[in-house]
Parts: structure tokens; sequence; C-alpha cells
């Protein structure tokens, strides 16, 4: 860490030129809960750390319009949780970002950083998938716009290329009858990484399903969108047997390792289980239960 040298940057451009001209020796800081340790334990050796805290898009929550967000990537789990409208709107993105660490690891991190991390088995991606957010990326060629499903192309590799950063996170406005939510198995109840996370996102109007995504964590290389989910579940009324139905292609699309934490086919029966839990879990919220 001696040898790393440190920039505060104030500005997008400032990160994005200093990233450029390292030519990939370089890591942006947020909220530092896992490069830091990274750093420490001689996993990352950047010869420069760029601290993106003082950029003002990287650290705000804006309602662009009604019931519409964009959320900077430098955020941290204790902001996001204080802002109460955001917290109505999107139980189950915050049920994810408040399963990643302690409470004074929440202080510091940040959404943009689980997203970043890589991990297949981060609590906030699958979460963030299923509502649909949009990614917005800043690099030498400008910003571009990606799902966040396309995001991660493996374990601890992302889309981003040198001298691009995540700027911020853009949550499609939150329609009235919809909900989401959250469920992940771990071996502890608190303070672990997931076996299986799953986020579910539905609008459900009249008894009738109109609109659905679904996601899987930690069980595949990279997080999934279920895109089958939603076409079976849309125009249903979500009856065991749609979900029967639902839960068995999650399982059939995990593709999940196996190691001391869960075996194959322990993670993939969770998969399917966790998804029908967190799907009751939304439609009782839709109802006001």
């Amino acid at each position: 860490m001696s040898d790393t040298q440190y920039l505060a940057a104030s500005t997008i451009e400032e990160a994005v030129n200093a990233h450029s001209k390292a030519n990939g020796s370089a890591r942006f800081l947020a909220g530092g809960t896992d490069l830091l340790v990274q750093i420490k334990s001689g996993i990352r050796k950047p010869n420069l750390v760029i601290d993106v805290k003082k950029i003002v898009e990287l650290n705000s929550i804006e309602e662009i319009s009604e019931n519409e967000f964009v959320v900077g990537a430098s955020v941290s789990g204790v902001n996001l949780n204080r802002n109460k409208k955001f917290s109505k709107l999107w139980p189950g993105v915050l049920e994810a970002f408040r399963l990643i660490g302690s409470e004074q690891i929440q202080g510091r991190a940040s959404l943009g950083g689980n997203i970043c991390n890589g991990s297949p088995a981060g609590d906030s991606v699958p979460a963030l998938i299923a509502a649909g957010c949009i990614a917005l990326i800043a690099g030498p060629n400008g910003k571009r716009e990606i799902p966040i499903e396309e995001f991660h192309i493996g374990p601890g590799k992302t889309v981003l290329d040198n001298g691009e950063m995540l700027v911020s996170l853009k949550f499609p406005k939150r329609e009235i009858n919809s909900s989401d939510a959250y469920l992940r198995m771990t071996p502890r109840t608190e303070m672990d990484i997931a076996v299986v996370g799953c986020g579910v996102n539905i609008t459900f109007e009249n008894n009738v399903c109109t609109a659905a995504r679904v996601s899987l964590g930690a069980v595949a290389p990279t997080p999934l969108l279920i895109r089958e989910a939603s076409k079976i579940m849309v125009g249903s009324d979500l009856n065991s047997e749609i979900l029967d139905k639902v839960s068995n292609i999650c399982m059939d699309l995990c593709d999940p390792i196996d190691d001391k934490r869960g075996t194959i086919d322990y993670r993939t029966k969770v998969a399917g289980v966790l998804f029908k839990r967190a799907t009751l879990t939304t439609i009782d919220r839709i109802k006001g239960n």
C-alpha cells in the first residue's frame, strides 16, 4: 500500500481521466469496504486509488419524476435507507442492501461498490436486476447505459473498460399495485454471503399479474434474470401451479458451484423455494398485508 498513490477526484471527468491514464493499474474507491480489504490482503495491488466520494453525482439520491429515482453509485446503505419514499417504493432493494455487512459497514458500503465487486453472490444485484435498474456508466468516450443484468460477465468481472466508472443507477417509475422482495439463504443469519439469493418484482392488479421480473444470485457465474418467468407469470393469478412451474424453471437454469457452503443440489432446490417465498411476500406487500 505504501507505493500506491491516492487521488480525491472532484468531478467525473477527473476520475475517468486519471483511471484511463493509469491503464488498468487504478481502482475507484467509494465506501472501500471491499477494496481496502483486498489491498491489505494483497489481492489487489493498484498503483493509484481514486476516491470518488466527493463527486456530487455519485453521492446523490434524486427523484427525477414522480416515483422514478436515480441513485448515485457511492450512496451508502444508511443514506439510502433514510430516504423514506425510496424505502417505501423499493422494500426488496433495501432488504438486499441491508444484508451487506454489519451496521457499521452499512455506513460506508455502497450499491455501486457491491455491483462493481463482481461477486456472483452480491446481495444487491438480484434485487436490482428484478427492479429493472439501468446502470449509467461514464468513460473516456462519454456516457452509456446498460441494464444491470448485462453488467457482469463472469466472477469478479464486469463490462467496465479501462477508464470507465459506474456513476449511478436509474430505477424505473414505480407503478401502483407493484412491489418487490429479496430473500437469501446463508449458513449463518448475519454477516455472511448468499448461498442463494432471489429478487422478485411484481405488478399485481385485480388478482392478475401484469408485470414480473425474477432474478437469482449465487447459483451461476453471474447473477441471472429468469426471462421465462415473466412470460409465465404475466396474465396469471399466480396460483400454486404457476409458482411451481416457474420454480422448476428457476432450478433448471441454475449452474452453481459445489463447495463447503452448499452443494449443487442444495443450491438448486433452495433457488426454487426462495422464488416462491419471495413472490408470496411481494403479493402480500401489494395487498397491504
